[in-house]
């Protein structure tokens, strides 16, 4: 499982470090791809490969289907990471994700994700009173 938050740096070329606890999960081999909300997703090949499998099932008379599909899968490149443990991301990963040099690494269970440093924070600040709120919503009733 894919936890935390990281904040590797990311160089001129886009090659960064993976966060050493990433690395069981992802040194492998993995996919990433465009995100939500404009961050760059980093899936485990197999976990990848389940997602595309359950979208590509869904009936491609559904137009919404076919537009998600392009655009997952024509944004995914597969690697390994280096000995380092760095990975390169792409140009066009890092503009569709507007990354600089800071970025921040979260885990996202059995994903990882990519954020531009500025508008992680952003995001987060923004969703911080909402997190308490919809908490009932979101988690079902759990005896503790």
């Amino acid at each position: 499982m894919l936890l935390g938050t990281y904040t590797p740096k990311m160089d001129a070329k886009g090659r960064m470090a993976l966060p050493a606890k990433f690395r069981t999960e992802l040194g492998r081999g993995l996919v990433m791809t465009r995100g939500q909300e404009r961050c760059v997703s980093l899936l485990p090949v197999d976990e990848f490969r389940r997602m595309a499998v359950r979208i590509q099932h869904t009936s491609m008379g559904n137009k919404g289907a076919r537009d998600y599909l392009r655009v997952f899968l024509s944004g995914a490149v597969d690697q390994i990471p280096d000995r380092q443990g760095r990975i390169l991301i792409p140009p066009m990963l890092r503009d569709y994700a507007r990354l600089t040099s800071k970025v921040v690494v979260i885990g996202v269970g059995t994903r990882a994700e990519i954020w531009d440093q500025d508008a992680w924070q952003t995001y987060l600040d923004s969703k911080e009173q909402g997190y308490s709120d919809i908490a009932d919503d979101v988690l079902p009733a759990v005896d503790f």
